[in-house]
């Protein structure tokens, strides 16, 4: 994998937090359709500004994509324990503290977003995928979420960020791009 981005753990708190306000009073969010907005929200956003959100990796599971490190924070809260995920009390404690898990698949915020965190390019695109995907079914997003990108990775492998461009129209640019940023 030659493209990797460093994940922000707090931008990642606040991006499933804003997502949670943008769907909660259209429909009940579940880890699935919180994951797959996010995913959608982090093509858009490497197509046009070429970085994701918060910087997750995403992996090809049977659902479709998932952004690993978001999910390992589900997990914390869950009071799941990683070998892999360790994270400071402080961390810990805020994201217990931003959002909890209801019947082992919803996802409920326990407070509001703080978008200072997020910026206007990060909010255009969390908005734009929330309202397009939001509010498809389970089924709907599985299988918009089964795309190009995520055929091209063995089942419960890492999604390559080049596969995922790929997918783009301005793909051979934006490759350039991550090549060279400071031509």
């Amino acid at each position: 994998m030659k493209y990797q981005f460093d994940f922000k753990i707090e931008k990642g708190i606040e991006s499933v937090l804003y997502i949670l306000e943008l769907l909660e009073n259209k429909v009940q969010p579940t880890i699935h359709s919180v994951f797959k907005v996010l995913y959608f929200a982090d093509q858009k956003h490497l197509e046009k500004y070429g970085r994701f959100i918060c910087g997750n990796s995403y992996y090809a599971m049977k659902h479709g994509p998932v952004p690993s490190e978001i999910y390992d924070l589900v997990k914390l809260v869950r009071g799941e324990k990683s070998p892999i995920f360790k994270t400071s009390p402080e961390i810990s404690e805020q994201v217990l503290n931003a959002f909890k898990i209801v019947d082992n698949r919803n996802i409920k915020k326990l407070r509001e977003p703080n978008t200072d965190f997020l910026s206007v390019s990060d909010i255009e695109c969390l908005e734009h995928s929330a309202t397009k995907y939001g509010s498809l079914s389970f089924t709907e997003l599985t299988e918009l979420s089964h795309d190009q990108a995520w055929k091209s990775a063995d089942e419960n492998d890492i999604i390559d960020v080049e596969d995922i461009i790929k997918t783009f129209d301005n793909s051979e640019e934006l490759l350039e791009h991550l090549d060279n940023p400071h031509p």
